[in-house]
C-alpha cells in the first residue's frame, strides 16, 4: 500500500513567521497552501509543511533534501541570498567549501554516487541538497 502513496515530509518551525520569511527570502519559496500554525509547500516532485512546534529540531541529521541538476550553482545561487553551508570533515564525509562528494550512492538510479550539501533552516532544521554522479564522471 505505501509504495503506491505520496511522500510528504513535516518540519517543525518554532516561530512560523521566521521560518516563512527564510523560505522566501532565502529559498525563493512561497507556500502554495496556509492554515492556522501551518504552511504548505510544493516542489516539482512532492511536498513539505512548516508546522509551528513548542519543540526544537535537532539538526543532528537530514530532514528533507532536494535533488537537483546543477548543485554548485543552487550552492552559489543560496550562498548569496545568504544561506550558510555547513562544512564536514570527518570519516567518510569531507566537504571542500560546503560540497561533499559520496562514493556509490544509489547505484539504483544510475549514479556512480552523488555530490551533496547542507544548511540549517532558521528553524534548526538540517536540509540537503544532492546531485547525482553519472556513472562516467
Amino acid at each position: 500500500m505505501l509504495e503506491h502513496g505520496h511522500v510528504a515530509t513535516r518540519l517543525p518551525a518554532e516561530d512560523l513567521a521566521r521560518a516563512r520569511r527564510y523560505y522566501r527570502d532565502k529559498l525563493g519559496l512561497e507556500p502554495a497552501e496556509e492554515r492556522p500554525g501551518g504552511l504548505l509547500y510544493r516542489c516539482a516532485s512532492g511536498e513539505f509543511a512548516l508546522f509551528e512546534s513548542a519543540g526544537a529540531a535537532s539538526g543532528t541529521f537530514t530532514q528533507m533534501a532536494w535533488q537537483v541538476e546543477d548543485i554548485a550553482a543552487t550552492v552559489a545561487t543560496l550562498r548569496a541570498r545568504g544561506v550558510v553551508f555547513e562544512e564536514y570533515d570527518i570519516p567518510g564525509l569531507s566537504t571542500v567549501e560546503g560540497v561533499a562528494e559520496i562514493a556509490g550512492n544509489y547505484p539504483s538510479k544510475g549514479s556512480a554516487g552523488e555530490r551533496g550539501a547542507w544548511f540549517k533552516d532558521s528553524e534548526g532544521n538540517l536540509l540537503a541538497i544532492g546531485q547525482p554522479l553519472s556513472a562516467a564522471s
